[in-house]
């Protein structure tokens, strides 16, 4: 459901949305008194600042940092950070490894703001709308497959993100494969993943020499997926495939 500020809403519905802005971008978390970012909820209530500009502060608070940036694989950081401030699940390793880029060479910052400042976020949100799941319809110019990965991301209204540190769409991602639509009940799927092993071949690192493209092969768990395809990324190799092998 999409809840958007206009000029004549009242103070009471000016709270329903800081309250909805918190439950989304925050990942359905409890937020005590003392969390609350009052200046910025000031700020909003008084329409000094858009609902776009109270996202970006509520993305870029140290709560938001403490529970998905710091104890948080890249990956999952990412998948998040789609999650809660595009209302989608990441399309494809090219646009996963793009914001791990960013979020590596530029920081946290620029990272948030590339999702925030994005004309997508602008033509689905603009600024005066609260992000939300998008994933219950097909959204133009996104593939379909986006659809199925949003409902290993979302598990329903009692899910708090913040209890899952581990990337729930790293295999799934990176080989441009169906996601299984699992029960959310189930002690399978993505959990169970971790005990797996997996062989990633990738070719092409920048120190290569331009006249030896050489391919190198990584056998990892699932656990150790998401940093092991983070330091492939840093070298600027490209990963050809990921097969499981056990």
């Amino acid at each position: 459901m999409s809840l958007e500020l206009w000029p004549t809403s009242s103070l009471e519905d000016v709270e329903t949305i800081i309250r909805a802005v918190y439950k989304q971008v925050l990942g359905n978390p409890h937020v005590m008194e003392s969390e609350r970012l009052v200046a910025a909820e000031s700020q909003l209530c008084n329409r000094t600042i858009t609902v776009r500009e109270f996202v970006r502060i509520v993305a870029k608070s140290d709560f938001y940092r403490s529970r998905y940036f710091e104890p948080c694989a890249p990956y999952r950081f990412v998948e998040l950070n789609f999650k809660h401030l595009l209302g989608r699940a990441p399309q494809d390793q090219a646009e996963v490894s793009e914001h791990i880029r960013r979020c590596v060479e530029q920081g946290y910052d620029a990272e948030i703001d590339s999702y925030i400042d994005s004309d997508e976020y602008q033509s689905a949100f603009g600024e005066h709308m609260v992000p939300y799941f998008r994933g219950t319809v097909s959204q133009p110019g996104q593939k379909q497959v986006v659809y199925n990965r949003m409902f290993a991301l979302d598990r329903g209204p009692s899910q708090i993100d913040s209890a899952v540190r581990s990337s729930q769409l790293v295999y799934a991602v990176a080989t441009n494969s169906p996601t299984p639509i699992r029960p959310a009940t189930s002690r399978g799927g993505a959990y169970a993943a971790t005990e797996k092993l997996f062989k990633i071949v990738a070719t092409g690192a920048k120190f290569d020499s331009p006249r030896r493209r050489s391919t190198t092969e990584y056998i990892v768990s699932g656990s150790k997926m998401t940093p092991q395809i983070q330091r492939i990324n840093r070298t600027g190799a490209r990963i050809v495939s990921i097969t499981e092998i056990a």
